[in-house]
């Protein structure tokens, strides 16, 4: 990947801000003699510059001050805090970049009265592999030059889509929550391994492959699930045994179901804090 030349403030490393950041540092898309982070705890701050080869404080209006991409790895319920302490620092040629689960960019845009580009963004946690899946959309000074260099940071740790703010919260629901609930069936999975036989660790290896490769197939074919699961399922065999005991377990309701919940549950947050 070609270094964007830009200047760039990751604000708060913690787990995602420094997944982030060391991804885009290791890709070469930022340069680490321009790249500014901060962490809220000083002597974290310090350790995190040494670990990360770059310039690491406690003050965020200062790293602000010298970005011009500046990424909100912050907890939605200090969004309100950081961005009223950097407004005095940006200006329309910067951009900020969100990464705070359930927060409008109208909600960042309100606190800043101005026309400052905002990005939201929504990645998951296997980010930290290099597979994650982010949901981008841009706010209401954003234009499309600014989405795109989101969608290339983004897809430096995974894969990135661009869709309407309207639907962020069912990317929350669905990608961002999704890992738990394939983690879940990952788990029941290889309990059915060892139930049947199997040692433990063959099973978790059997379930975690096969889920990977099904994903893969999906991804690289672009056939429809349903039509994949057809080709597996072959007249009087075993695995229509086992569909029809997930139809019967309601397993496809009950994901729907999760998806919808989490989805509501995303509108909600903000409200709460």
């Amino acid at each position: 990947m070609q270094n964007l030349n830009k200047r760039v403030a990751v604000l708060g490393l913690g787990k995602m801000g420094g997944i982030l950041l060391q991804a885009f540092l290791e890709k070469g898309l930022i340069s680490r003699e321009t790249t500014y982070g901060t962490d809220k705890y000083t002597e974290r701050a310090e350790a995190l510059g040494k670990e990360f080869g770059i310039r690491v404080s406690a003050d965020n209006a200062e790293a602000a001050r010298c970005a011009d991409v500046i990424l909100l790895c912050v907890k939605p319920q200090t969004v309100k805090e950081v961005v009223e302490v950097i407004r005095p620092e940006l200006n329309p040629g910067k951009l900020i970049i969100s990464i705070a689960a359930s927060v409008p960019s109208s909600y960042i845009e309100n606190l800043l009265e101005a026309e400052i580009p905002v990005v939201r963004c929504m990645p998951n946690t296997p980010c930290v592999v290099g597979c994650g899946m982010t949901g981008i959309c841009k706010g209401r000074y954003a234009d499309q030059g600014h989405l795109e260099l989101a969608k290339t940071l983004f897809e430096a740790v995974g894969r990135a889509v661009i869709v309407d703010e309207k639907h962020m919260d069912a990317v929350t629901g669905l990608s961002a929550s999704g890992p738990a609930y394939i983690y879940v069936i990952l788990e029941s999975l290889a309990e059915a391994g060892v139930k049947v036989g199997l040692p433990r660790d063959v099973a978790t290896l059997l379930a975690a492959q096969t889920a990977l490769g099904a994903s893969k197939v999906v991804l690289e074919t672009g056939h429809h699930p349903a039509l994949l699961k057809d080709a597996v399922t072959t007249p009087a065999g075993c695995t229509i045994d086992g569909l029809l005991e997930l139809e019967e377990g309601k397993l496809r309701v009950t994901l729907i179901k999760a998806v919808v919940r989490a989805t509501q549950r995303a509108k909600e947050l903000l409200m709460c804090e």
